[in-house]
């Protein structure tokens, strides 16, 4: 059988992606070869990946990315911690709950799964093991809030996402504000049965609850760790409020975000110095130098799909699978589970969008509502055993076996998944707020 050049094309991507070349390497050598083998001047290269970097939408990404750094250095971490912890003292298992908070704000202004369970992961784990968490479920709920995190606004898949569908940012950040509740809600619902996974199991290790100071009255200590917190928690007011007050744009809200960061932690709170700030930038340089990279790559290898006629042919197949778009639905959200446990979100969508676009599109589902699916869908190939890369970055902080982390995160995973079928069920989850 003759494969088309775009099929050897995808065919080498996959081959390199085993043989563990970088994700970016493997777009651009993927595509050299198939814009090699139709003939095409390599001149055309430059323009072309140039202009899939050089949108303006796309600035929202180094900025976000600055701003989660900068918030890393500047304690508010440590202080948003404290502040949910004595909100919810009172509450049995209260640091789960703290866990699950934390994570889903820290990975939304990070913009990184894994870059949030290495940031923040230490500080909820130690608290919860503390409490008589066993190491691998605390590993699994810090996985899948991290995870998660990539549906909570802002987040920087979406800005990926309405580059891409050419669909509204403000639009789909509003559009996760109800699911994100809902998935945090649900994995909340978790923690009373944590019991089955009690400290005893991991390796004979625990740690009894340490004694805090409660001294001062309830009152007195809620608000004065709420006065410590106050700047790191209006983050998301900040961002939000401007957005949807009309005082800026989504991209001008990552600016915005980034300044607001500096400004914080290094006036209010006098925990960054110059050396710190420079270290922000470096680190958030590399990182945004990276992202780009794959972006500028899967841009390329997105436009040698669509000239092959490969849209068009894999999305007549996807079609025609069933004449119920439900079910053609579940498909690609399959697809995508099974795609975000070897690759980036970033990569997979410009990979496989440009397929699944005009297929949803044909089947007059909601591009805002499919944006929701399909984050939430990558976020869970994040968590998904053998090979999701959150529980690899737990594995490595806590020092667990991989096997203990994925019988951890099995709880969270399934409750993931019936969050992302309701989703599909009731798309007015999704579209409530619109």
């Amino acid at each position: 059988m003759d494969l088309s050049t775009g099929s050897q094309m995808i065919i080498l991507f996959f081959a390199l992606i085993i043989i563990g070349v970088p994700v970016a390497f493997c777009l651009a050598l993927s595509s050299l070869y198939a814009m090699w083998q139709m003939e095409f001047g390599l001149d055309m290269v430059a323009d072309l990946v140039i202009a899939s970097g050089s949108k303006y939408t796309l600035l929202a990404i180094p900025f976000f990315i600055l701003a989660g750094n900068i918030m890393g250095i500047s304690g508010i971490a440590e202080r948003m911690i404290t502040f949910f912890r004595v909100l919810v003292e009172k509450l049995p298992g209260n640091m789960g709950l703290v866990g699950t908070v934390v994570c889903l704000f820290w990975g939304s202004v990070s913009g990184s799964g894994p870059a949030s369970v290495a940031a923040i992961g230490p500080l909820i784990i130690k608290g919860m093991v503390e409490e008589g968490y066993s190491k691998p479920f605390a590993a699994g709920l810090v996985s899948t809030g991290a995870a998660l995190s990539l549906i909570i606004p802002p987040s920087i898949g979406l800005v990926i996402y309405g580059v891409i569908a050419e669909t509204s940012i403000s639009d789909l950040f509003l559009a996760t504000i109800v699911p994100g509740l809902m998935l945090g809600s649900l994995m909340i619902l978790i923690l009373p049965f944590s019991r089955f996974y009690s400290a005893e199991h991991d390796d004979g290790e625990s740690i009894s609850l340490q004694a805090q100071d409660k001294q001062q009255p309830y009152f007195s200590r809620l608000c004065h760790s709420f006065a410590h917190a106050f700047w790191g928690l209006f983050t998301p007011v900040l961002i939000l409020g401007g957005i949807y007050g009309g005082i800026f744009t989504p991209t001008e809200a990552a600016i915005v975000a980034s300044v607001y960061a500096i400004a914080v932690g290094s006036l209010i709170y006098r925990t960054i110095n110059l050396t710190q700030l420079y270290t922000a930038f470096a680190h958030s340089a590399c990182s945004s130098a990276v992202v780009m990279i794959v972006v500028a790559f899967a841009g390329l290898f997105g436009w040698v799909i669509e000239i092959d006629g490969l849209v068009v042919e894999y999305s007549e197949i996807l079609i025609t699978i069933s004449e119920h778009p439900q079910i053609i639905l579940f498909v690609i959200l399959a697809i995508l589970l099974v795609a975000g446990m070897f690759m980036d979100a970033i990569t997979i969508m410009y990979i496989t969008l440009p397929i699944f676009l005009p297929v949803v599109r044909e089947l007059n589902i909601d591009l805002t509502w499919f944006g929701v699916l399909l984050m939430t869908a990558l976020s869970i190939g994040l968590i998904t055993p053998p090979v999701g890369i959150n529980l690899f970055v737990a594995a490595n902080i806590t020092r667990c076996s991989l096997g203990s982390i994925a019988k951890g995160v099995m709880p969270f995973l399934l409750i993931a998944i019936f969050g992302l079928c309701l989703l599909v069920w009731f798309p007015q989850i999704s579209l409530f707020l619109l």
